[in-house]
């Protein structure tokens, strides 16, 4: 059976500030989500959140960038917005760059990972979500997961891996893509996807069978607004077990609370903490940045679940390692590396500040 897995998110109001998402918001997008299955448009989805963003969850037979799916989207998060505007919560509809539909979600605001494949006997999947932080923030554990044996140690011993994956490395800026073969090109890989600001991983594929592995949602909102209108808050699907990583090693990148852009005004370097849905609420200094991951099984394209990943306690180490980063780094105040360099500080406030000081900048002697 072949189905489609899209999971679009949007920041549609926050409470408090940008820290919550409000009951009423996520009861609205049931609502709407359930029409859409009872009219069967959608096979099964799920509604939750991370932090302030609204996460919609679907399976359906529409395909990647089906119409009628990122429309029933983007009318959900229309009608979350008026639902967060009626609350006169935080920034309601942030993530809405447009009035107007255009037969997709892409380049709207929302941000976007779709996969359609042939659902397995078993199929696993796993889908992370983030809070307070930009779309580049999956380089690192997407190359832990699929290309370092010293992670997954399926690359090692699994004799169905042993030919390696293959990156889709999006250049965000520029709009261009090339893919890298793992293992034999990692160096190359690593070149770019080291700069996680510009060149971001999209997609992973099993290279003997072409089989979509991961895929992730590379939106910078920055460059659609032209402006600082929040962080990207990306989203992440990832297919596991079989001739995939397993769970485990899928989820063991995330026992180091990596550094990602994003935190307070999306303008400073902050750890990625590992925690449950109701955890994902960042109120320090507006967080540190969250992952949050949901499992399903999928049976007939219904979703099985879900299992709150990083629930297990064997991730508290990382969340206090997190904690003790966050000190370490707020001491540093306006400063880098906790704030960001300048380069990526124009997609912040900063350049309003920077345009009322240029008249008294007077050339050195």
């Amino acid at each position: 059976m072949t189905i489609t897995l899209s999971v679009i998110k949007a920041d549609v109001g926050g409470y408090v500030g940008h820290s919550e998402s409000h009951p009423d918001v996520l009861a609205k997008a049931e609502q709407c989500l359930a029409k859409a299955k009872g009219e069967r448009l959608l096979i099964d989805y799920h509604v939750t959140k991370c932090g302030d963003d609204l996460q919609l969850i679907m399976t359906h037979q529409q395909g990647e960038d089906g119409e009628r799916i990122h429309k029933l989207a983007w009318d959900t998060f229309v009608d979350c917005t008026q639902v967060a505007r009626d609350l006169k919560l935080h920034g309601a509809g942030q993530d809405l760059l447009s009035d107007a539909f255009t037969g997709t979600v892409k380049g709207l605001g929302p941000g976007v990972a779709e996969m359609e494949f042939e659902e397995r006997v078993a199929e696993t999947i796993l889908i992370f979500m983030a809070d307070k932080t930009s779309a580049g923030a999956w380089n690192m554990p997407l190359y832990r997961i699929f290309a370092d044996p010293f992670n997954t140690i399926g690359l090692v011993i699994a004799a169905n891996m042993h030919t390696g994956f293959a990156f889709e490395v999006h250049d965000i800026k520029e709009h261009k893509k090339i893919t890298f073969n793992a293992p034999e090109e990692i160096y190359d890989l690593l070149v770019f996807i080291g700069a996680p600001s510009r060149y971001m991983v999209k997609a992973v594929y099993h290279r003997e069978t072409k089989e979509i592995a991961a895929v992730s949602s590379t939106q910078r909102l920055s460059l659609i607004a032209g402006r600082y209108v929040g962080k990207d808050d990306p989203v992440c699907v990832v297919r596991s077990q079989g001739q995939f990583p397993a769970v485990g090693e899928v989820l063991e990148p995330f026992t180091l609370p990596l550094l990602v852009e994003g935190w307070m005004r999306g303008s400073h370097h902050g750890p990625l903490m590992p925690v449950a849905i109701e955890d994902s609420t960042p109120t320090r200094f507006d967080g540190p940045p969250r992952v949050a991951s949901l499992g399903f099984q999928l049976s007939g394209g219904k979703l099985v679940g879900p299992r709150d990943m990083f629930g297990d306690k064997s991730f508290d180490n990382a969340r206090q390692q997190a904690n003790d980063i966050a000190d370490f780094l707020r001491r540093h105040g306006p400063f880098e590396p906790h704030r960001l360099p300048l380069e990526e500080m124009e997609y912040t406030t900063m350049p309003q500040v920077a345009k009322k000081l240029e008249g008294r900048f007077v050339d050195l002697d």
